[in-house]
């Protein structure tokens, strides 16, 4: 419901937007971009064709300018900045915190780049450096290292004075860490602790240690993985040596559970997440036509099993009205199955320990509609073509192949996962593959045996 809200107001921003600019006047555009958060202008300048994208860049605040580019697709955020001059650049990306910064640095151009460490301290210079060290999609690439510590041998009081001379915490700050004179993470201390508690009780007799920190080689997926389960607003993140480095905060983490679920959706149909929606027809071409033709090669496959069964459909005309059936609830029952082990397999809840047990699952599954829809296919069929053998040989097939299906559905991203592939770029095209081939040959070959012999 909050979701389908969300969209429709995107829609109606858009819409207004779109209006405004159709009609020169600039004002109630500036006006309406600049009433919206960073994040709702990166989702509008995405929606825009490139040429009123311009017009709507050059109408955002300025110091608004970074926060919008961290939140738009790479290609989108790369004609934004052609469109920029460097001063512009450096102005728009020198206030982001660390790990926004980390993110945008290296789609800047090495000038930039230049500058913009030029005109940071030393301090933050170094923060940068030591974020770009680790590789991406890990928690080192997505902690910031603005980080409040505090001692385990100081009071409630000292602590307090510390933050008020501070001035000012960073965004998301909900707990105070607690370290070692060698910086070591011992715990951590929420800020409700603090101001609940006596000025003169100890640090060390309010430290929460069962939070564990996160290494900073973890996986960005796994790190997803640990704030979901545990409702985490921030989390520590250490080294090999306990040694406390930053923390990850959950705005970072919606990042990634939306840019996973955006993977998944759009790998599916061989499309690149970042991809601009109105990105040049000729990029945009030699992008899918790859795609399409490994879908032609496979379709070949399929159009091979049946060229063996010519002259059995030359005699049996009606099997080339029913085999798209069979093939067809073969490739939406595999699609199920595919879409519950790419989940699974993102989160983390299928290994060797329960692949097993899941796989026997999916063919009992697989097995139950495959009787049942295959009873009622079959009972449809004898009421069209009054031929018991043909409804037979339907009904048959389709249990036959919806259990490759289940097979499929299950082994395929297992395997594609083992290997190092991406099973959501490229199980649906084995999956569809496999069931296409097996509902033609399944329903063709028990034609040929049963109804010509």
């Amino acid at each position: 419901m909050a979701e389908a809200v969300r969209h429709d107001k995107t829609a109606r921003q858009l819409r207004l937007l779109s209006d405004a600019l159709d009609s020169g006047r600039l004002g109630p555009v500036r006006r309406l971009v600049n009433t919206l958060a960073p994040a709702e202008i990166g989702n509008l300048l995405e929606s825009l064709p490139p040429a009123k994208r311009q017009v709507v860049w050059g109408l955002v605040d300025a110091e608004d300018d970074g926060e919008v580019l961290v939140h738009v697709g790479d290609e989108v955020r790369e004609s934004l900045l052609a469109d920029m001059d460097p001063d512009e650049i450096v102005a728009a990306v020198e206030d982001l915190d660390i790990d926004d910064l980390a993110d945008l640095v290296e789609d800047l151009p090495d000038t930039v780049i230049d500058e913009v460490l030029k005109s940071m301290d030393r301090e933050n210079r170094e923060r940068l450096e030591q974020v770009l060290s680790y590789q991406e999609d890990t928690a080192g690439r997505l902690m910031n290292p603005d980080v409040v510590t505090v001692r385990a041998d100081t009071t409630v009081d000292v602590v307090l004075r510390y933050l008020r001379l501070r001035g000012e915490l960073p965004e998301h700050t909900d707990h105070l860490y607690v370290v070692s004179r060698r910086h070591q993470y011992l715990g951590r201390i929420a800020l409700q602790v603090l101001l609940t508690h006596e000025a003169n009780t100890p640090i060390n007799q309010l430290i929460d240690d069962e939070q564990p920190a996160i290494d900073v080689q973890e996986p960005a997926d796994e790190v997803a993985r640990q704030f979901s389960d545990h409702d985490w607003i921030s989390a520590p993140v250490v080294d090999d040596g306990n040694i406390l480095l930053g923390r990850i905060t959950i705005d970072d983490v919606v990042d990634i559970i939306r840019d996973q679920a955006e993977h998944q959706a759009l790998s599916a149909a061989g499309l690149d997440e970042d991809e601009d929606m109105f990105s040049p027809v000729p990029r945009a071409f030699r992008r899918r036509v790859i795609w399409l033709g490994v879908n032609l090669c496979t379709a070949f496959l399929a159009a091979s099993v049946v060229g063996r069964f010519e002259g059995t459909i030359q005699q049996i005309v009606a099997l080339a009205v029913l085999m798209p059936i069979v093939a067809g609830m073969g490739g939406n029952a595999g699609t199920q199955v595919l879409t519950l082990m790419v989940r699974g397999l993102a989160l983390g809840q299928i290994g060797s320990s329960n692949a097993r047990t899941l796989l026997w699952k999916e063919v009992r599954v697989a097995l139950m509609n495959g009787l049942t829809l295959g009873t009622g296919l079959g009972l449809i069929v004898w009421v069209w073509y009054r031929d018991v053998p043909l409804s037979l040989v339907i009904a048959s097939a389709l249990t036959i192949n919806l259990s490759s299906a289940a097979l499929g559905g299950v082994l395929v991203p297992l395997a594609l996962k083992r290997m190092g592939f991406d099973p959501a770029l490229a199980g649906g095209v084995i999956l569809t593959t496999i069931t296409d081939v097996m509902g033609f040959l399944s329903f063709l070959g028990l034609a040929t045996l049963i109804l010509l012999r």
